[in-house]
């Protein structure tokens, strides 16, 4: 059975990991949250950006309690993709306060609803969903881009969540990975 405790769990996992996504940006130019720092143009602040926008449609929308603010459509294939990334009229500020913004919404929702609370996914393909499952989902994306965030920033500026060490031990760590991947590659 599931139970409230587990609805608090995940719901305080998720607060924390809205926060480690946040961290990321912090000590970073305009530039740098908002540059392509991979091949398909994966970037911090783009990431917020659509966490924030998904927040809205899965504790929002797929429960009957829709964001207060426009959304695109979700089938809208025009504006598909278009929540990765920031346009130069878009301020950091906007979309941090938009992700603040849909994590109340979202908050809110959880807190109303029992986890076991009834909603409807159109887009996935068994669409009648418990709350449950949709929180684990949310949770499970909001680490997933956390995670995503974490190596973007570690190549901007070299800034790690692990514990503090110094350059010498990174050094020495990259050495002893690079050597067992060569030996790995000539066995």
């Amino acid at each position: 059975m599931i139970d409230e405790f587990a609805k608090e769990y995940l719901h305080g996992d998720l607060r924390e990991a809205r926060e480690a996504v946040l961290g990321k940006l912090e000590g970073l130019s305009e530039y740098d949250v908002r540059r392509p720092l991979t091949a398909t143009g994966t970037n911090l602040l783009g990431l917020v950006k659509h966490l924030a926008l998904w927040e809205t449609r899965y504790l929002g929308e797929v429960f009957g309690r829709p964001f207060p603010e426009p959304l695109p459509r979700w089938d809208d294939l025009e504006t598909r993709g278009t929540d990765l990334w920031a346009t130069e009229h878009e301020t950091r500020a906007e979309i941090i306060d938009r992700y603040h913004r849909a994590g109340a919404h979202a908050d809110a929702t959880i807190t109303a609803l029992a986890v076991d609370a009834a909603g409807h996914v159109p887009w996935w393909p068994r669409p009648d969903v418990l709350l449950f499952n949709v929180l684990v989902h949310v949770l499970t994306e909001t680490n997933r881009h956390a995670g995503h965030a974490d190596i973007l920033r570690e190549q901007l500026d070299g800034k790690v969540s692990s514990p503090a060490r110094d350059s010498a031990f990174w050094t020495a760590r990259c050495a002893e990975i690079e050597r067992a991947a060569r030996a790995a590659a000539g066995s």
